[in-house]
């Protein structure tokens, strides 16, 4: 594999000879025009451990391009820098000590990216997966642990409104390598060459509801993307651009971490004076003509996108894949007055630059020790966590971020069947009838994407294979399912009345798209779908596209019921029922249904699922002391209540060897069932 596909001729091979040994001297231009090369990443936050079997060739490229321009190059990202996972919870270990000095949750990949000079991050969602509290613990030094020696910027966030990172906030606007580790703003100035490049941080309005904010603020409030949302996030933003030219900055860059591309896109034509927006959180991979991608991969848009800015300029938009596969590389030119010109924009020095070992062989380009030093250690703790195996699959288990948000899997069933045993068990007294739980939850597959060279189309979906640390082929490792699983939540039970359930499946299929056990339901999104909001409409709602809906009353079995099935919806109406339906869901979901003061309470639900505002939630969270001995006890890895130790546990009670393997393909549909779309 490799990052940059060569044209045709000696001649294109020279010009990759003359790039890999040119100085800073062969990059000069005129008084009039100033030169810059932005170096950029974002999206450390696959969950499993891809990145550190990509940093090592990452770090190479970034070393081999700083090399050619260092005194005119910058080096950030773009945000969500790590995400709680096995590599996050590696760090913890203490061999981590030799090469992070203090260990601690996330560390190591701190100074990883602090051995490969970044200089600046915008905020992520997934930087604050630990709340603030973690966060703030994360960033700051401890002891001998450095924290993050460079800036975390991000203009739409009050960082004073919490306790925890209050302490942290610096001035805006000042020059990045003078902040002291552990620093929070709404900008820097980087200084490059002995010119000042403002670098201001913006990220989605969304963040209260798909990570833990505490108590910080996000602006603007109520944020929906649309031409009015769209309009008052860029005036948040162009606050702190008119800030930094009124200080007679005139190259100015945007690190927004926005999910989804569109906004940033958007953004693009509302500013004035942005020169660049590096976009983040949507792992969109932009690329130019001139870029042979990973095998398997796509491009989502040109590299870089070019817009017209609100004040007429042209302003550049890039973005790259996530975990360390891909380096972006924007070498532009500016004219006297900060304007890119947008002419002297050259594919053969722009675009996705792929972290694999061809790329560095051709580039005759070397890893930074520093970085491999800590990789290496993480890569031996990993490797021990895939030795031992608590099920055994016949089959890839689907968990790959587009399928398990917009359709049925095998393994988004897989776990959900896990949660409704596993609650089961720990609750006899009040045990759930139903089970669902969110695409965005899982954030891997387990098992092996093999696509032959050259043949990309002929994808092939394996079970895991067996390693040399023990694991059988086949089998599914403590690793694989906190790489599957990397945010562990914790399982909380509430009850619904059948119009409420209907509700929650309504936003469930209208595109927020998630997983179910001891449920079987028709939809058909031709129909109306539910409007947003986490608060329940019960028997008012306003979603018509769950068409039919059963629920199990009796043992349910990886989708089969033996107990009979009870009608909740037919032909789009609710049917009336006496019946109270108990849910297990994860407490990220269902947390707002919690009783004010409530150590599980939060305002608002996860990713909007309407859990909010039932008329008897009976809210309990099996990681309540009540609970914990009714813990199966199979496994010990991970928290009892929890939905890593819900998988554990299930499948060394119902697929603990070959012999019980399973055996559901990736594509099931039996549960969530399309009529039309």
């Amino acid at each position: 594999m490799q990052a940059k596909a060569f044209q045709a001729g000696g001649a294109a091979i020279l010009a990759l000879a003359l790039l890999a040994g040119c100085d800073s001297d062969s990059t000069s231009t005129s008084d009039e025009t100033f030169q810059l090369q932005l170096l950029h990443f974002a999206d450390v936050d696959g969950g499993g451990t891809a990145a550190m079997f990509n940093v090592d060739e990452f770090s190479a490229l970034v070393d081999h391009f700083r090399s050619q321009d260092p005194e005119r190059t910058i080096l950030l990202s773009s945000g969500d820098n790590y995400i709680p996972g096995p590599i996050f919870e590696a760090s913890t270990d203490a061999r981590m000590a030799d090469v992070v000095g203090e260990p601690g949750q996330g560390r190591g990949e701190i100074v990883i990216q602090n051995r490969l000079g970044v200089q600046v991050t915008a905020v992520g969602n997934h930087d604050l997966d630990t709340g603030p509290a973690g966060f703030a613990g994360i960033i700051s030094p401890d002891g001998d642990y450095p924290g993050a020696i460079w800036p975390y910027i991000s203009v739409n966030i009050d960082f004073m409104a919490d306790s925890n990172t209050a302490p942290l906030v610096q001035d805006p606007r000042q020059e990045a390598s003078n902040l002291p580790p552990g620093s929070l703003a709404r900008s820097v100035v980087i200084t490059v060459d002995g010119e000042r490049v403002g670098v201001v941080g913006a990220v989605t309005p969304t963040l209260p509801a798909i990570t833990s904010v505490g108590n910080l603020t996000l602006s603007p409030a109520d944020f929906v993307e649309n031409e009015a949302g769209f309009d008052a996030l860029a005036a948040v933003i162009q606050e702190e651009v008119d800030a930094l030219t009124a200080e007679g900055v005139d190259k100015i860059i945007l690190a927004a971490h926005m999910q989804r591309i569109n906004v940033e896109r958007n953004l693009a034509t509302r500013l004035r004076d942005v020169d660049i927006i590096v976009a983040g959180g949507s792992n969109t991979l932009l690329a130019d003509s001139n870029d042979l991608l990973r095998e398997g991969d796509s491009k989502g848009g040109d590299y870089p996108e070019i817009y017209e800015s609100a004040s007429g300029e042209p302003v550049l938009l890039v973005n790259t894949d996530a975990d360390y596969k891909y380096l972006g590389r924007l070498v532009v030119e500016f004219d006297s007055d900060g304007v890119i010109l947008t002419d002297k924009l050259d594919p053969a020095e722009n675009g996705a630059w792929a972290a694999t070992p061809t790329m560095v062989e051709q580039l005759k380009a070397e890893p930074i020790p520093e970085v491999v030093e800590v990789a290496e250690v993480i890569r031996q703790i990993l490797g021990e966590l895939d030795g031992t195996a608590y099920g055994i699959t016949e089959v890839f288990l689907e968990g790959r971020r587009a399928e398990v948000r917009s359709r049925e899997t095998n393994l988004g069933n897989l776990t959900a069947d896990a949660n409704l045993w596993y609650a089961q068990q720990m609750d006899t007294n009040n045990p759930p009838l139903v089970s669902v739980k969110n695409g965005g939850g899982i954030r891997a597959p387990i098992g092996i994407v093999s696509v032959p060279p050259g043949e990309e189309d002929a994808v092939a979906l394996l079970p895991p294979a067996a390693n040399d640390f023990g694991k059988p082929e086949g089998g599914i490792s403590q690793l694989d399912i906190q790489t599957s699983l990397a945010f562990n939540n914790g399982l909380a039970l509430v009850d619904m009345t059948a119009a409420e359930l209907r509700d929650l499946l309504e936003e469930l299929v209208k595109g927020n798209f998630g997983h179910t056990a001891g449920l079987r339901v028709e939809f058909d999104r031709s129909f109306e779908a539910r409007s947003d909001g986490d608060s329940n409409q019960g028997a008012v709602t306003d979603g018509q596209q769950v068409r039919e809906m059963k629920v199990c009353l009796g043992d349910w079995n990886a989708g089969a019921c033996s107990g009979g099935w009870e009608t909740v919806v037919t032909n789009g109406v609710t049917q009336s029922t006496d019946r109270s339906y108990r849910v297990v869901a994860l407490d990220f979901l269902a947390a707002c249904a919690a009783p004010a003061g409530s150590e599980f309470a939060r305002p608002n639900c996860g990713s909007g699922w309407p859990f909010n505002g039932l008329t008897e939630a009976n809210f309990a969270s099996l990681l309540e002391e009540r609970f914990q001995n009714a813990d199966p006890g199979g496994t010990d890895f991970s928290s009892t209540g929890g939905e890593q130790d819900a998988l554990a546990e299930y499948l060394l009670e119902f697929h603990s060897d070959a012999d019980d393997a399973y055996d559901v393909a990736p594509d099931v549909n039996e549960r969530l069932i399309p009529v039309s779309n």
